[in-house]
């Protein structure tokens, strides 16, 4: 029996286009409400025994009535003009079968589907500048597509197909791959993630090395080594790419140029901060040592005016 959760969703809608996915989408909607066997075989229900009970008489209704619901469920699962190639349909299998003919071709069509299929994912190479995950993306897309046309390709030669059909600079990760690992056990998503992996490390040193300058210099020395050879098999190419270089140089020695200059200046400023320190700290020394005569001296006086009689006044004569 269908289960009450699924009375409120709604059956997919096909309309021309994507007929492989709907057809999935539907089967499994048809299953959840127990009808697929009224579309797949057509199935009739039992006639009646003589003198049938209750029970057996409300179950043979509900066998007649599963096939006008699954007739009405593709009524409303096609749009408009889906409806009207079907419309003269008088059961759900005569219906589904003549959508599946039209969209899905017949079974000498779908062989031929399967085989240009199975044809472009042998041929199926990763491109320059295409990330790991855009070419597994597409290499999923063409097995999906064999997989609802009932083609199943096995793990194993998924995993070697992304593996022969990889970019140079994977070679290294490859070759660890098939030492320390049974690739034919692997999974997509395993795989997946160990060449992203890579990928994302060669992206970040990359990224280094060009914000260094250090691979723009390697490509320009090796450039200027083979500059002639450069200027006559690229013409007008190799002599800006010579002129290029030869400015950058330039420029580097009159940095170096710059760099000697700047810190002879450095020197004297150094020499001239340091003098400048000694004499202050001379000059601080001297007023300290000011500081403590003028000090003495004071001492001194005021001791003289603190002796005995210094402050005795004679009486005055009467």
């Amino acid at each position: 029996m269908a289960s009450s959760c699924f009375t409120g969703v709604s059956a997919p809608v096909f309309s021309s286009e994507n007929y492989a996915a709907w057809a999935v989408k539907m089967k499994a909607y048809l299953r959840a409400f127990d009808l697929w066997d009224v579309v797949e075989i057509d199935k009739q229900p039992n006639p009646l025994p003589e003198n049938p009970t209750l029970n057996q008489i409300k179950h043979h209704s509900e066998e007649v009535a599963k096939r006008y619901k699954a007739l009405s469920c593709i009524h409303s699962a096609v749009s408009e003009m889906m409806f009207a190639k079907i419309m003269a349909c008088e059961t759900a299998k005569e219906a589904w079968d003549k959508l599946r003919l039209e969209f899905h071709g017949s079974d000498k069509s779908k062989q031929m589907q399967i085989f240009n299929l199975k044809r472009e994912f042998a041929l199926l190479r990763m491109k320059d500048g295409e990330s790991i995950k855009d070419y597994i993306d597409r290499l999923m897309k063409i097995m999906n597509q064999l997989t609802l046309l009932g083609e199943v390709i096995s793990k194993n030669k998924v995993a070697e197909q992304v593996l022969v059909s990889l970019l140079e600079k994977f070679e290294a990760k490859i070759s660890s791959l098939e030492d320390s690992k049974d690739i034919s056990t692997m999974t997509i998503s395993e795989l997946s993630n160990s060449l992203q992996a890579v990928e994302l490390r060669q992206a970040f040193r990359d990224g280094v090395i060009i914000s260094e300058g250090a691979f723009v210099a390697n490509q320009t020395t090796k450039m200027h080594a083979g500059s002639s050879s450069n200027k006559q098999q690229f013409g007008k190419k190799g002599k800006e790419k010579k002129e290029s270089f030869d400015r950058r140089q330039k420029g580097k020695k009159e940095g170096v140029k710059n760099l000697v200059i700047w810190r002879k200046f450095a020197r004297t400023k150094v020499k001239q901060i340091s003098s400048k320190l000694k004499l202050l700290k001379s000059y601080r020394r001297r007023k300290s040592n000011l500081k403590s005569n003028c000090l003495q001296q004071a001492a001194m006086k005021l001791k003289s005016i603190l002796k005995p009689g210094y402050w005795t006044v004679d009486a005055p004569t009467i």
